[in-house]
């Protein structure tokens, strides 16, 4: 499927839903709602047959509004075409989980909340992947300290 019949169907099927898209070094990129992220993820699995999400992660705008982009990487192993699905998202935010339509989208969402704290509505065992439960704060946001009153006398998990 040329890139550009993915970015005409998106358009018929979500006029709406689409926020925007952009091809750029023949990647698709598509900018969607977060409320519909679910049956967008699910058309573009059932009926685009992107079988495979190949990383989701998340992007911190600091100082944007929305602050934050969860971004999903699917590969159609079938005609070898990927795209790329972004989602905005403002602080305090959820994001509706994937997992329903991707297995592996588990640990990854729970990798993006443990680095950025965004959080995934309905995970099935959304808590930190990386970091200890006591860890305070998310250090991939780009205003956590480098520095600060634990920088030198960090608090590390019992062993």
């Amino acid at each position: 499927m040329a890139e550009r019949e993915v970015i005409k169907r998106m358009r018929e099927r979500f006029p709406s839903e689409l926020l925007d898209y952009r091809v750029f070094r023949d990647e698709v990129t598509l900018v969607v709602r977060r409320d519909s992220l679910c049956k967008i993820m699910e058309y573009l699995h059932d009926d685009l047959a992107f079988d495979l999400l190949t990383d989701l992660c998340g992007v911190d705008r600091f100082t944007e509004h929305p602050r934050f982009e969860v971004v999903y990487h699917l590969y159609s192993i079938k005609r070898n075409d990927r795209v790329r699905v972004k989602v905005p998202v403002d602080e305090g935010e959820t994001v509706p989980t994937v997992e329903t339509v991707w297995k592996g989208a588990n640990w990854y969402e729970r990798e993006t909340f443990d680095m950025l704290g965004i959080a995934f509505e309905n995970h099935s065992n959304l808590k930190r992947i990386l970091l200890w439960d006591e860890f305070d704060g998310h250090p991939l946001r780009k205003d956590f300290p480098t520095e600060g009153r634990d920088f030198e006398n960090p608090v590390l998990p019992d062993t």
